[in-house]
């Protein structure tokens, strides 16, 4: 029998690699100047040039998580279609969001028992979740079956390493993510955070580097220590609002592991609105995250 493969928005991936990718994605939230949007990928709600624009601004925005019921409209229409469902879930280290997929899962198995319904954590975010997502939606087309690809993202997915740096800690600071006093003496001093998401999908700041060029450099150190064939592999890397940055450092990929196919999209309004401007992310496979 057939599948489809679900996910949620913050896989960060373009429009066009969605649609030709053949998935269901399910929209979060954000919330900003008083009124909330779906994070779309085709931008239709609020560009990300704005979002961005608008956190420039000083405006402060929050998100929410897909709830059960929105999970149970989504996977009963593929159900009913005699289709199983593979949901790939964003990090449940981040968000809810993955167990309000478990509550509409248990709820439908009982309606149709005769369908598989897998949840899989992704424990990832941003594009790392969208190049788990890439990998197995490419696995799918060449014929693996939803027992073995599911498996297969359980045998890979603490391979899968995410870094970031951003240019301003004080979102990070508002995320609980560093101290004000280190927010403070960091943007004084000109200190970029180096951070990667861990073993259990949370964020975790790693080092510091002074300056921006040396942050950038520091993302490629780190897939110069892990990186397993990376001139074998297709690289994801995103941004917020910083497109000059993210092509830097596809090009230092590019120059010192021979990569060929690099995909870069923009930081979307969900995880943007925690990492805030000129963040700039890096993803691929590697010995360990």
């Amino acid at each position: 029998m057939g599948y489809k493969i679900v996910t949620d928005s913050t896989i960060d991936l373009t429009q066009k690699m969605i649609e030709e990718l053949e998935l269901t994605v399910i929209s979060l939230r954000f919330t900003i100047d008083g009124k909330t949007y779906k994070d779309k990928s085709d931008m239709s709600e609020m560009s990300t040039e704005t979002f961005y624009a608008k956190l420039r601004e000083g405006k402060m925005s929050t998100t929410s998580q897909i709830n059960a019921d929105e999970f149970t409209r989504t996977f009963e229409p593929i159900l009913e279609a005699g289709e199983d469902v593979l949901y790939i879930a964003f990090s449940s280290g981040l968000s809810g969001t993955c167990q309000s997929a478990y509550i509409a899962r248990d709820e439908l198995k009982e309606k149709y028992p005769e369908r598989k319904i897998y949840v899989f954590d992704s424990l990832c975010a941003s594009m790392g979740e969208g190049l788990l997502v890439y990998q197995a939606a490419l696995l799918k087309r060449a014929g693996t079956d939803i027992d073995s690809l599911y498996k297969w993202l359980g045998e890979n997915v603490l391979k899968l390493c995410h870094w970031f740096t951003v240019d301003d800690l004080n979102h990070l600071k508002r995320g609980g993510r560093v101290s004000t006093t280190a927010a403070l003496v960091g943007t004084m001093l000109g200190i970029k955070p180096v951070l990667h998401v861990d073993d259990e999908g949370h964020l975790i700041p790693v080092s510091k580097v002074r300056g921006r060029r040396q942050s950038l450099d520091a993302l490629v150190q780190k897939m110069a220590e892990t990186a397993i064939h990376p001139d074998e592999q297709t690289i994801f890397i995103s941004h917020g609002d910083c497109l000059k940055d993210a092509e830097y450092v596809a090009e230092q990929v590019r120059s010192k592991f021979g990569v060929k196919n690099i995909q870069i999209n923009f930081v979307g309004p969900v995880i943007g609105a925690h990492s805030g401007p000129g963040t700039v992310a890096l993803f691929f496979f590697g010995t360990q995250r």
